[in-house]
């Protein structure tokens, strides 16, 4: 029996298939897009938002100087956090598989890099679908005939539109829940404005299901990126009961996937400060099985953060 009890040590192989891991109808990299700090602990800015909408005086004299204008921010210094999982493979396993196309050590390091994907989704998903993360004026709670889900009251674009105008930055993409795209796809007032745009079809009684690229051109967007995974909520040993990760809620923010610095003045809502790449390894444990085995380790150092309060807004509870 093994006793070697060397410490972790990082596979490429593995932490290659723990990277590449990218589980369908997850958005969290895409809402919190990541952005590479050079230790644990680090520096962002959270943008200084009156000095970027005030009126300066530009006048400049014939012998004069211009007037002079300086561009800051809140430095705040945070830290990222260690998330990660382990998952035993006894070495009875891997001396079977010898010979054979199965690999127990990938087979465990990539199903254990999606469940640390699903809980970076979790994570994002709370961030995102939490009033307080918004700010006053920029989110709203809908219920009974305002939520989209009721055909015949509500009104979906007015109300995203109405909130648009009130974003001092306007957005470029929106995020929902599954549940929420389903109902406001086959709104009839979504299907009559996306209608009437294109050919003069359609009406309040409209009905159909449209596509996201319609909306999305209609909301004059980027992107609707829709948040689909399910997760299990019960205890362990209990019977299983799954629910939406992103829930009945949407949002729509300015979100710029091009930022690469954490100490810019960043006009985007939110993004994740990641330390290093994601890693996959194994650790010797003499413990698993008759025969010892191997504990294989998918990890990442990661914080996901709001930098720019005002440059998202909110609707919880969309629909029913």
């Amino acid at each position: 029996m093994s006793t070697n009890t060397a410490p972790f040590t990082v596979q490429p192989r593995l932490t290659q298939i723990a990277m590449a891991v990218r589980p369908q109808g997850m958005i969290a990299d895409i809402v919190c897009p990541r952005i590479m700090v050079p230790g644990e602990k680090f520096i962002y800015s959270k943008l200084a938002v009156d000095e970027q909408f005030a009126i300066q005086d530009t006048r400049v004299g014939r012998t004069g100087a211009p007037n002079t204008v300086e561009f800051g921010g809140t430095d705040v210094t945070d830290s990222t956090e260690d998330w990660g999982l382990d998952n035993p493979v006894p070495n009875k396993d891997i001396k079977n598989a010898e010979g054979t196309n199965y690999d127990p050590l990938a087979t465990a390091a990539e199903s254990t890099a999606i469940l640390v994907a699903l809980a970076r989704e979790k994570r994002v998903a709370d961030l995102f679908t939490t009033l307080g993360t918004y700010s006053a004026g920029l989110r709203a709670t809908l219920s009974d005939t305002s939520q989209w889900s009721d055909y015949a009251n509500s009104d979906p674009i007015n109300a995203i539109l109405t909130m648009f105008d009130a974003m001092l930055v306007r957005p470029n993409v929106g995020w929902m829940g599954q549940a929420v795209w389903t109902k406001l796809r086959m709104h009839p007032k979504v299907v009559a404005a996306v209608l009437n745009n294109s050919n003069g079809l359609g009406g309040a009684a409209a009905a159909g299901v449209i596509a996201r690229r319609a909306v999305v051109d209609l909301l004059e967007l980027e992107d609707i990126h829709v948040g689909q995974p399910f997760s299990n909520t019960a205890k362990k040993g209990q019977a299983a009961s799954y629910g939406r990760l992103w829930g009945k809620h949407a949002g729509f923010a300015r979100i710029d996937p091009n930022v690469r610095d954490a100490r810019a003045s960043m006009p985007t809502f939110s993004f994740t400060a990641q330390w290093g790449d994601r890693i996959a390894g194994t650790i010797s444990d003499p413990n698993i099985g008759i025969d010892g085995g191997q504990k294989v380790r998918v990890g990442e150092h990661l914080k996901e953060l709001v930098s720019f309060q005002d440059a998202g807004c909110f609707f919880q509870n969309a629909v029913l």
